[in-house]
């Protein structure tokens, strides 16, 4: 009895942040989701930590494997084309499974006439070696992952001013190239384009690690990749500017360059995108951006 109420008294008048560490390292019996559940939006997850998580279709077929990281919390992005129902699985755990309802998107159609292929292609032998060159760069800093406070403080806008082109729709270009050839391209836009002029301020949306920073890449020009943790990656293209440096850690609402109209563009603008990265899957073809604008909508948690 004695021992007892030694005991009690000494967790009574533990600190505040011994009793918060205490609550942290406690281990969830159940798994829960929230975040923006809609086509091309994200789940923020937590369960066990080290836990894998099955993400199945209606047809019973897995989609992705996921995995909580040390403090129990995962993010799993959600493709443009997700079904309107996903299941998801606790491996070789008693936590039951839960059922996520997906909303659906309405994305556009684009048909733009009058394109130059000459100005995006790239034609040149000195052309096609900076484009190879860009590729590689851009492939290695997304197999990079770093730890980062992951997105518990939500997301800002990173520039102020009229967003002028969604994600989400397909666009096929149609015009000629030099030669007076036909040519066409299709594609899907994966970034929130902002129409500002040149000059204006890009801050970090949350808070992350440089792991891109270079001011000529062949179709992107200047460009700012910020890894938030997760998984989770802010694609900045087009900047006149680069203020930061790889490997800098910079929080959210602070400036990494200005806007331009560098690379591959029609006009000067700002190309945000996010990229959501399986840290548990050792191969980036699974990989998918996702859309900014969603994220907007996060609550801070």
């Amino acid at each position: 009895m004695i021992l007892m109420r030694a005991l009690l008294l000494a967790v009574a008048f533990l600190p505040p942040a011994a009793l918060q560490t205490a609550a942290d390292n406690h281990t969830p019996q159940s798994l829960s989701c929230a975040g923006i559940a809609k086509q091309s939006g994200l789940l923020r997850c937590h369960a066990a930590p080290d836990m894998e998580i099955e993400v199945s279709g209606p047809d019973g077929e897995t989609r992705r494997t996921v995995k909580t990281n040390q403090f129990g919390r995962v993010l799993i992005g959600l493709q443009q084309k997700e079904p309107s129902k996903l299941q998801l699985t606790p491996v070789d755990s008693v936590i039951r499974p839960i059922t996520m309802t997906i909303a659906p998107r309405h994305d556009d159609f684009r048909l733009i006439k009058g394109f130059n292929c000459d100005k995006v292609d790239a034609r040149t032998e000195s052309q096609k070696q900076h484009a190879a060159e860009s590729w590689v760069k851009k492939q290695e800093a997304f197999a990079s992952f770093h730890a980062g406070p992951g997105v518990t403080q939500g997301f800002i806008r990173p520039v102020e001013g009229p967003a002028s082109s969604p994600f989400g729709p397909t666009r096929k270009y149609v015009g000629t190239g030099a030669n007076g050839e036909p040519c066409e391209k299709i594609s899907v836009h994966e970034g929130y384009d902002f129409a500002v002029p040149t000059g204006t301020p890009v801050t970090a949306p949350a808070g992350g690690m440089v792991i891109l920073a270079d001011e000529d890449l062949y179709y992107e020009g200047g460009t700012v990749f910020l890894d938030h943790g997760d998984g989770l990656v802010s694609v900045f293209l087009h900047l006149s500017d680069v203020s930061v440096k790889e490997g800098h850690v910079i929080p959210q609402g602070e400036k990494l360059g200005e806007t331009g109209n560098t690379g591959r563009t029609t006009g000067p603008h700002l190309h945000w995108a996010v990229k959501w990265r399986n840290p548990a899957d050792e191969e980036r073809e699974g990989d998918f951006y996702i859309d900014p604008a969603l994220l907007l909508d996060l609550e801070p948690r």
